[in-house]
């Protein structure tokens, strides 16, 4: 496996987070519902996802293969795919913790060893969405999709990103960066690299590569929202004000 300069840091570092998101795995693993991002919102309220039984599925960046697990259930016949092989040997003691067994592949999502046109969806959440370059990882998804199937993936808000502060600090209501020229974000004391374009970008490049967008579901924090465990997102009074979260929807044209 070759591996981009970008997509090696990465793997180094979320092999030194592996052992924290053990612990998440299991937690994730037991749940029923399909949620999204930190908010843990139901896809029943956002309706992201279709119905995926009997359909062929990769999850791009898959780490301890939750998402994979909760699609697997509802009948899908999921493939996981991820760069990191600590973070696959997590996935592997849940999939014979809860008799749930799946392929999972190691590889980058920049370049995945896998057929074209094998999946009729390719889903992300904050996996190959943020930690792969998106002009090398989203030509990927459209090969492996058949003519129709969708892409659905989820990323940090545009505004979000704009508002970041550059040490663990939630954002608050001042924009830090600009808006245009978003591509590779390198952040103090941090050892990954993350990507986030501007909506013009992610438009164009989807559309280069023969995905048509179908929806941008901005995820706000529900009333009820509790503080997670992540110290640089926003609390749930910024996230109810704007979208620290969105979720794309894209299919491939026939």
């Amino acid at each position: 496996m070759t591996l981009t300069e970008h997509a090696q840091r990465n793997r180094d570092a979320w092999t030194a987070q592996a052992p924290e998101y053990a612990a998440n795995a299991e937690r994730a693993w037991a749940q029923e519902d399909v949620t999204w991002g930190v908010w843990e919102i139901p896809d029943a309220e956002v309706h992201a996802l279709p119905d995926v039984a009997g359909k062929d599925v990769v999850e791009l960046g898959c780490g301890t293969a939750y998402i994979s697990a909760w699609l697997a259930r509802r009948g899908a016949r999921v493939t996981g795919v991820d760069i990191t092989p600590a973070q696959l040997e997590t996935a592997r003691a849940m999939q014979s913790k809860h008799a749930l067994e799946f392929p999972l592949v190691e590889a980058s999502a920049e370049d995945v060893p896998l057929p074209d046109a094998s999946f009729d969806l390719a889903v992300s959440e904050y996996g190959a969405s943020i930690w792969a370059d998106p002009y090398l990882w989203i030509p990927e998804a459209s090969r492996l999709l058949r003519p129709g199937g969708e892409l659905v993936f989820l990323v940090n808000g545009t505004i979000l990103v704009l508002a970041f502060q550059e040490q663990e600090i939630p954002p608050n209501e001042q924009l830090r960066r600009p808006y245009f020229g978003m591509h590779r974000f390198e952040w103090p004391d941090e050892d990954g690299i993350d990507f986030h374009l501007g909506y013009g970008d992610w438009i164009r490049l989807l559309r280069a590569n023969g995905l048509e967008v179908e929806d941008l579901i901005e995820l706000q924090a529900p009333p009820n929202a509790e503080r997670h465990r992540y110290d640089a997102l926003p609390g749930p009074e910024w996230a109810r004000s704007w979208p620290s979260e969105e979720i794309w929807r894209a299919r491939k044209v026939a």
